[in-house]
Formats: structure tokens, sequence, C-alpha cells
């Protein structure tokens, strides 16, 4: 077989820093959004209601992410797993709250930062990368209560000053950078990223005016990055997912590409191509959005776009204009109608490794940048048998399938800069706080009700993985 996978390829996990790290009061750390979501299949319902309280009530729901899979003190024995499986790359989040617990503080906080100096010295010692994304679904508590979150100017600043602090301190570490996890996110679920649910008579100027001030915070650490670390490369993250029409019907056609210009290309044009795209024009005017855009704004923008995107990739989306509630996908984060030709997960994800390579196909040709999967996985259930092992075949064909499909999108022309699997460890689920909602290769005894051992565990798809990156892609 010719050789697809370049001999640099970036194969290796991804995880986000409140749903592995715990100490979620230790290294003088702050609280952050992460630290007030309760567990549970329903916190995505309470994440979407207005008037979500950001305290935390002990008596009636668990906090996962306080512990999570300790990595906080467990980095070094995880570290060598990933080592072991020959992880290229290691996708992780740096927690703003370490570095910043208030987010509103002149100085950073030396703890927070020595403890990532820690991480990134134990990945380097087995030569791994480290791909660090600024802001991953946690903020600063504090930003949210008194500034409103993302609605307020103010947080351009309160990041900037965040990101350059990393840049400075890292810069002879880490080499490469994104910005805001799956920021396109936010027109689903926006509490997680942004820090507030959205008035329903405010909706779309209240979710656009933060998009904008994301957009803006993002180009001045592009900016940065360059300045401070000129031999990094930075890139932007979405939530990347092709929207297919139901049927050849015209209507559903126009209504799935309608969809699909603002998923998956609203954030992406302006954080790449730096400008605002010409459909959003007749999208604001319809939904009576004006934007607060200051003098200058656009410049940044179009000055300082990113060197690649990074995306993450579960699901295609089917769409139908006039859908009913029975049509609907249970329990699809995103909303679509089912798609008869796909069969989903034990959480109603649907399975779509042709949709990979379709949306990489799509990204490619709109944006001619490299583009790297920093997410994909299945969340299932794992069972342990007697004898201790745990048998998920069901994810190395999930996994198998994806890498065939990313082999064939660079067959197609497609550049690839790599690919890190979601939870690669089990960690804590962002949509349902649960730890039965498993991802990884390796298996961390803990439980939705809080009990276990913490003890790591290897799956079948470990040693799956560790040879397909042994053979460079070629044996899957």
């Amino acid at each position: 077989m010719k050789k697809i996978f370049p001999e640099k390829f970036l194969w290796g996990g991804a995880t986000a820093a409140n749903q592995i790290e715990g100490g979620w009061k230790e290294g003088n750390k702050g609280l952050s959004i992460a630290d007030v979501l309760p567990g549970g299949k329903e916190r995505l319902k309470r994440l979407k209601e207005p008037g979500f309280t950001f305290e935390i009530d002990n008596e009636t729901y668990t906090y996962p992410n306080h512990e999570a899979i300790d990595f906080y003190h467990r980095y070094k024995e995880d570290i060598a797993l990933f080592a072991e499986m020959g992880f290229k790359a290691f996708r992780m989040s740096i927690a703003w709250t370490r570095i910043f617990p208030n987010g509103t503080e002149s100085e950073p906080n030396e703890e927070g930062l020595a403890f990532y100096d820690r991480v990134f010295d134990e990945l380097h010692k087995y030569g791994i990368e480290p791909v660090v994304t600024i802001s991953h679904y946690e903020m600063p508590l504090t930003l949210v209560k008194e500034y409103g979150g993302w609605r307020s100017r103010e947080l351009v600043t309160f990041f900037e000053r965040y990101a350059k602090a990393i840049f400075h301190r890292y810069k002879d570490k880490v080499k490469y950078w994104m910005t805001f996890n799956e920021i396109n996110g936010a027109l689903h679920f926006p509490m997680m990223s942004m820090g507030f649910v959205p008035k329903k008579e405010e909706k779309y100027q209240e979710l656009f005016q933060a998009f904008h001030h994301q957009f803006v915070a993002s180009s001045l650490a592009v900016k940065a990055c360059r300045d401070i670390i000129p031999d990094a490369k930075i890139g932007c993250m979405i939530l990347a997912a092709p929207v297919y029409p139901y049927d050849c019907h015209p209507e559903n056609v126009m209504y799935a590409l309608q969809e699909e210009r603002l998923f998956n290309y609203f954030c992406a044009d302006v954080q790449v191509r730096g400008e605002y795209p010409a459909f959003m024009q007749r999208f604001f005017a319809e939904h009576n959005v004006i934007l607060d855009i200051r003098e200058g704004d656009l410049s940044l923008l179009k000055e300082h776009t990113v060197d690649y995107i990074g995306l993450s990739y579960y699901m295609s989306i089917t769409q139908k204009k006039d859908k009913t509630e029975q049509e609907k996908v249970p329990r699809n984060i995103l909303e679509g109608v089912k798609n008869p030709f796909l069969k989903a997960s034990d959480w109603g994800w649907e399975i779509d490794p042709t949709g990979l390579r379709i949306i990489l196909n799509r990204l490619y040709d709109r944006y001619q940048v490299p583009l790297f999967v920093v997410e994909n996985g299945l969340g299932a259930y794992d069972k342990v048998e007697e004898d201790g092992s745990i048998n998920d075949d069901y994810r190395i064909e999930y996994l198998r399938s994806h890498i065939e499909a990313m082999r064939e999108a660079m067959e197609d022309g497609v550049e690839l800069m790599g690919y890190t699997t979601w939870g690669c460890i089990d960690l804590v689920s962002a949509s349902t706080g649960e730890f039965s909602k498993r991802y990884g290769f390796i298996y961390v005894d803990k439980h939705d009700d809080g009990s276990g051992t913490l003890e790591r565990k290897k799956k079948k798809s470990f040693f799956w993985y560790k040879h397909v990156i042994a053979t460079n892609g070629e044996e899957l």
C-alpha cells in the first residue's frame, strides 16, 4: 500500500483540563464554570436554561469535575502510558483559573504555571509534542458573575493577558496552540464557552456580540503568539459536522446549506479568512443583530488569521426544514433529524466515518490551510471482564473506519497535520458529566456515583492504537 500519512504526522490523544485534572482547589486555583457544572444526563438541559445558578449545591448534585480522574497528581503515570502507545502528540488544555484564579489579576499564579511546566517537561521526556488549547469549555467564574461572561468586551483584555502570560512562560516548550475549543459550539450550548445563556428575546444579539469579542481576543492571541514564539503554529478549533439535506426537496437542500454555512463556516471564515462572510449580512438583518464593532477590530481580524484549523468530528447532521419532535435524533446535541442510513452510539450520536472525509474535503476546499483532527472518538459503556480485560472492539472498529476516512481525504488532496483521538484516557464527559461514557484506550476505575480506585487499565484498543502509530497508519 502506498504510504499516505507523512513521517511527522502527529498521532496521539486529546483531553481537556477540566475533564481530567481534578485538584479543583489545589495550587491556588480559582473556581471556573466547570467547577459548578453538575453531573448527570440532565447537565446540558440545565445549561441551556436561562437562570442557571453558578453555585455549588452538594445536597442536590454531584460535581465530577472536582476530582475528575486526578491527572493533577497522576500525570506522570498517565503520560508514561501515552508514551507506551507511541504518542507523537498530546492535545491538552491549560486551565485559565490555574494561571489567573479570578481572571482579573495583573500577575499570573506561579503555582499554576509551575504545574504545567512539570507536565510539559514530562511530555518532552518521551518526545511527545504538547498541543495546547488556551480556553477549553472553562473560564474563571468571577468573569461570569461580575462581567456576564463573553457578553463583556472587558474579557478581551483579560484573555489577552492570560494568553501572553502562557506564551512567555512556555515559549520553549509548546509549538502548537489553539485559541478557543469548538468555538462554534456556542450556537448550541453557549454556557460552557461563553459563560451565559442568552435571554430568549435577546438571543442572537447577545450571542453574536459575544462571538465578536471572542474573535477579537483570538486575533490578539494569534498576534501575541507570533510576536513571542515566531516558530509556533496557532490555530482555531471548530466542532465540524457536514450537514446533509434529509432528501432532495429543494427547500430541504437550501435549509441544510444555510445550517452548514452558519455552523461549519461562520467562525472559521472570520478566523481563517479574516472577515465576516457575506451570508451573515442577511442573517444579522433577519435577526435584528447590530454588532458593536470598535475601530480597528476588522483590520485586526484580517491581519492576524490562524495557521491551521483544528477540528473535532463525532457525527454528521441531517436536516429537514419542517421537522417534528418525533423525527429528531434522540439525545443528539446538534438537533438534526434521524438519518435512516446510519447507526448510533449508546448516547444517540450517529456514526458516520464517510462524513469525516466529506467535511475534511469541504473545509480544505474552502480554506486551503492545514487541517488537524484534534478530537474524534466513541463514547461507550465498557465492561471489565473477570480476568481484568476490556474488549472494546466496537471502539477499534469506530476509530479504524475514521482513520480510513482520513486516509481517503488525504488521497483526495487534503493536507492533514495529525490525529488526536478524544478522551485517550477515560474522563468526565463534557455533555453529560458522566464517567460511564467512556472514550479511552485507558480505563479509569471511577464511576458515576463517585466510587472507584482511580486505577488505570489498558483496554484492547490500547494495543491496537499502539500498532497503528508504530506503522504510521499503514496497518489498521
